[in-house]
């Protein structure tokens, strides 16, 4: 991998990363359209690493809050009934699902689910289960002529029900194409939480998901055609844009719709399937790097 490769991956995971469009589909699509070898899964998951150290500086005070309750939940059984200590657990409950699955299929992250059909079948999928978690939330919220507005569930409401609900809905992610946040931020909706609450929780979950398998993938950074030295950089990358990209989400969804979203994602998907279908692009294309 060259260093302008790694700038350009990394320039995308950091765009795409907080996005609900699938930062794993988009950085080997890049690589498949650009003509390039596929990154891989491990490269992927490294470059994560950035993105998600930008969640941890942008959400420190909630996530130093959490932490000290947690912790003082364990010594003092009155702080268990604190919302942040139960944040603390439901953060372990939900992270279960991916941590099972990661390593169950771990073989076929790393193959099959790489197959660019499969990707543009979970673009159209997951984009029209978004689009439907965002107009009931919008017809919640706006109300209608004969629907009275509907108060959604905050994070205080959160139950070990519904973490473990978010949890199946991030592991999905593990296919590229689904969207971590896309999934979990439909799994909250559809559950009728607000879209900040959906998109907040969405982003504490990850943390220890996407550390765990960026640390995990280490080991296979430097073999095939991707060094550390260029890995490391698109690390860099993605931090500092992801940081910018995840202010500017926060802030989108207070007030918008996600069906721009929901429109590019089955756009995307069909224009693939069309450049697929007529061998344009090869299913596998950039497979054969390693």
């Amino acid at each position: 991998m060259s260093w302008f490769e790694s700038f350009i991956l990394g320039l995308v995971q950091g765009l795409t990363e907080f996005l609900p469009i699938s930062s794993s589909a988009h950085l080997r699509l890049t690589a498949a359209f650009a003509g390039w070898h596929d990154p891989g899964a491990a490269f992927t998951a490294i470059t994560q690493i950035g993105t998600e150290t930008a969640v941890l500086i942008y959400f420190r005070k909630d996530i130093a809050r959490i932490v000290t309750a947690w912790f003082r939940s364990l010594t003092d059984k009155a702080m268990r009934r604190d919302h942040d200590a139960q944040m603390g657990w439901l953060v372990i409950v939900g992270s279960i699902p991916i941590g099972v699955l990661g390593v169950t299929l771990k073989d076929q992250i790393e193959g099959p689910f790489r197959d660019l059909r499969l990707i543009a079948t979970t673009l159209i999928v997951m984009g029209i289960v978004l689009g439907v978690a965002d107009r009931l939330a919008a017809r919640d919220e706006i109300g209608g002529r004969h629907r009275a507005i509907r108060e959604r569930k905050t994070l205080e409401q959160l139950s070990v029900r519904d973490g473990l609900i978010y949890g199946v809905c991030q592991a999905m992610a593990l296919i590229p194409g689904v969207s971590r946040s896309g999934a979990t931020i439909s799994g909250g909706l559809l559950m009728g939480y607000t879209r900040e609450a959906a998109a907040r929780y969405s982003f504490l979950l990850a943390i220890p998901a996407v550390l765990a398998s960026g640390l995990f993938e280490l080991k296979e950074a430097g073999e095939g055609h991707v060094s550390w030295g260029p890995t490391i950089f698109a690390t860099l990358i993605a931090f500092g844009v992801g940081y910018a990209v995840i202010a500017w989400f926060m802030k989108f969804i207070t007030t918008k719709s996600f069906m721009p979203f929901v429109i590019y994602r089955i756009l995307l998907g069909i224009v693939l399937f069309i450049l697929v279908g007529t061998d344009v692009l090869s299913p596998h294309a950039g497979e054969s790097a390693d």
